[in-house]
């Protein structure tokens, strides 16, 4: 059966609109069989994505960035919630890639189509925010907010973006009250941040649940709280190595599930796309086992 690609256009700015013919050229050169379609808007890649899984199209493929893997993600996710989602494989076009660069994955056009026409599939989980399923990292408080800041720039590109994203954000100062409660534990007070990870590398620079695996069944969660912006600043660089973790003001968890509340409301960013603005109660939980991705 033809693989069915889903290519996003506008993934990194539109530059995989761009190298769209590398895409075909990278699939040829494999000797994979397959149909591509574009993406015509946000959210336009879960109907295809649900549609194609309920017509029984395999493999179903995700041609763009962290963005475009949670919407076909989710569009799998709506066709069978109950089943094991899958294959599945990307092409990698987006900024950072964060998902196969933790799974050690190829970012490689050419080698990733490669892995596509391989067959061979990895078995990992999935994870839950509310309504919405995420395969590598989801949080509330600071780091959408550094989401935020980091769509509304035009001129920078890459991962100097990210960066100065985060700096605009931590002179923001942010801060909530929340309520946590996991399943050995619960924490109510101050919050800066609440970083959920499938996987530990975010944001293509930040460690953000440096403990976190994507096939132990369990969701790695990190919170903690910088009274000033001087605190957030000194832990920054931290969070890019993971070594944060170790700070007194931070802690680290696993858990199955993890419910948040929080005053004022939060906005929620899921594999590195902003999913909602002002959300007062979030439920995390991971599916394990849930998804059949192509691997090498």
């Amino acid at each position: 059966m033809a693989a069915y690609v889903i290519l996003n256009p506008y993934a990194n700015r539109w530059i995989a609109k761009k190298r769209e013919q590398e895409v075909v050229a990278a699939l040829q050169k494999a000797k994979v069989d397959f149909e591509l379609v574009e993406t015509e808007a946000p959210e336009h890649a879960i109907q295809l994505s649900e549609t194609a899984a309920r017509q029984g199209k395999s493999p179903i493929i995700a041609a763009g960035g962290d963005g475009t893997i949670g919407e076909v993600l989710n569009g799998l996710y709506r066709a069978n919630p109950e089943g094991t989602l899958g294959p599945f494989g990307v092409l990698p076009l987006g900024t950072a890639n964060d998902l196969l660069v933790n799974l050690g994955h190829p970012i490689d056009l050419d080698r990733a189509a490669e892995v596509i026409a391989g067959g061979i599939t990895r078995t990992i989980d999935l994870c839950q925010a509310n309504s919405w399923v995420f395969a590598n990292n989801s949080a509330v408080g600071l780091e959408p907010i550094v989401s935020l800041f980091n769509i509304r720039m035009k001129r920078l590109r890459g991962m100097v973006r990210y960066l100065v994203a985060a700096l605009r954000a931590i002179a923001s100062r942010p801060r909530w009250e929340m309520r946590l409660r996991w399943d050995d534990g619960s924490y109510e007070g101050p919050v800066s941040l609440v970083s959920v990870g499938n996987c530990p590398l975010t944001g293509g620079l930040f460690r953000m649940a440096p403990a976190a695996k994507p096939d132990d069944g369990l969701l790695t969660f990190v919170y903690g709280y910088a009274a000033t912006r001087l605190r957030m600043l000194g832990l920054l660089p931290r969070a890019i190595s993971g070594e944060y973790v170790k700070d007194a003001a931070i802690h680290q968890h696993h858990t199955r599930r993890l419910e948040v509340e929080c005053v004022p409301s939060t906005p929620i960013q899921a594999d590195g796309e902003i999913r909602a603005l002002e959300l007062t109660h979030i439920s995390y939980r991971v599916l394990p086992g849930a998804l059949k991705i192509l691997a090498p």
